[in-house]
């Protein structure tokens, strides 16, 4: 479950955010350095020269999510619910945590595709000029859903680290008999 000792919790949830706030930035930027490329568009064709900044920081972003997700749901740890009956059995911090997760792979299911789709669309393997479809403005949307990202992650720890406390036994009062 969540991490035990220490109250390490705020501290994961800062370098969560952290690393999402700095992929969405570098989501942004990289739209930013791919739309300063010459492009000629006819209809919804697009021929345009790839951007080696845009590739950069669109490779960058995708990492920095990934690993954003990774950090908080492996020491969120695992709430686990199978049918319908255990989730409206289950504590309210449960129920948030199941919400929260399942919303967090959601945005990031979404935003990693749309930014590995702008970073590959600037990839050094596209020739010159090269046209396709137009993928117009898929790096910055990548980059906004870091942000939401963060944000369910982060309420997704929060809601997994409740609900591992609230199954904790509590160890007995001593009492001391004089």
């Amino acid at each position: 479950m969540a991490v035990k000792g220490k109250n390490y919790g705020f501290l994961i949830c800062i370098f969560v955010m952290i690393l999402d706030v700095v992929a969405g930035i570098l989501g942004l930027e990289a739209e930013i350095a791919q739309s300063k490329m010459k492009r000629v568009k006819m209809w919804i064709v697009e021929c345009r020269d790839p951007s080696m900044k845009a590739f950069q920081l669109g490779l960058a972003a995708v990492i920095l999510l990934a690993v954003a997700h990774l950090t908080a749901n492996l020491l969120g740890g695992c709430i686990c619910i199978w049918n319908k009956q255990q989730y409206m059995r289950a504590s309210a911090n449960k129920q948030l945590g199941m919400v929260f997760l399942i919303f967090s792979w959601v945005t990031v299911v979404v935003a990693l595709s749309m930014l590995i789709m702008g970073t590959l669309a600037n990839s050094k393997t596209r020739s010159r000029g090269q046209c396709s479809m137009s993928s117009y403005r898929v790096l910055f949307v990548g980059g906004i859903l870091c942000f939401i990202h963060g944000l369910f992650t982060v309420s997704y720890y929060v809601s997994a680290a409740a609900a591992a406390r609230e199954y904790q036994p509590r160890s007995a009062p001593t009492s001391t008999n004089s």
